[in-house]
């Protein structure tokens, strides 16, 4: 009696398990026809793991919003009348594409620089960028795509670069346009470039390259970067 009884349970026990194991491949099946193809708009990656959130990365690394449209360029002018400098830097990084904000990676000392050089009276958040028109600064990029460093930049991603600002310069006429990096510069006019005050010059526009705020740049030091912005200051008051 005790034999059987203990086999009526082995027998329960596989039961139970195969109509798990049913349930879940059943699961399994309304997972995949309810899922849309790629061509009915269907994002294209990695099949997500069972008991796994869509996005399990942690949402302030920027790799995970970084999506089709913010790698065309999500990051927008802040530009107005009345602006006395014009930032431009080279392009939107991954941080800055998914926060939507320039200079946006922590370690991007730029919005830390403006302040010490007496841009703005307290430091602003990247999110906080339209705040810079009340201070007479606006911001562009020289090339809109974005990559996760410069070197991944082609030279066609500069086309149209040079007109454009000289459209900016024409209809705002800034005092300066100041770009963040020698990069911004070059790509856009070609040829070498040192830091400070340019001999070209966008019809009454100076032209200013600082030394890159990216944390890559790790050669140039906080305190020569200062001095750069603090000498773009002076010029446009």
């Amino acid at each position: 009696m005790r034999e059987a009884g203990s086999r009526r349970r082995r027998l329960s026990l596989r039961r139970r398990r195969c109509e798990r194991r049913a349930r879940w491949r059943g699961a399994l099946r309304h997972d995949a026809r309810s899922r849309p193809s790629p061509g009915r708009g269907a994002r294209v990656g990695r099949a997500r793991r069972l008991g796994r959130p869509p996005d399990h990365r942690d949402p302030a690394d920027p790799r995970a919003r970084v999506s089709a449209r913010a790698a065309a360029g999500a990051v927008p002018d802040v530009l107005a009348p009345g602006v006395r400098v014009v930032f431009c830097g080279i392009n939107p990084g991954r941080w800055s594409a998914a926060a939507g904000a320039a200079f946006a990676n922590p370690r991007n000392d730029f919005w830390r620089l403006l302040h010490a050089a007496g841009f703005t009276q307290r430091q602003l958040q990247p999110r906080e960028q339209s705040e810079l028109l009340r201070y007479g600064i606006g911001l562009t990029n020289a090339v809109r795509r974005t990559t996760r460093g410069s070197s991944e930049l082609r030279k066609t991603d500069f086309a149209g670069a040079s007109a454009r600002l000289e459209e900016i310069a024409e209809t705002l006429a800034p005092r300066a346009i100041g770009f963040v990096g020698k990069v911004a510069y070059t790509g856009v006019f070609g040829g070498r470039a040192e830091h400070g005050l340019q001999d070209r010059r966008l019809g009454s526009t100076a032209l200013f390259v600082l030394p890159s705020t990216s944390p890559a740049n790790a050669a140039v030091s906080w305190d020569e970067r200062l001095r750069w912005f603090r000498e773009l200051k002076d010029l446009v008051g």
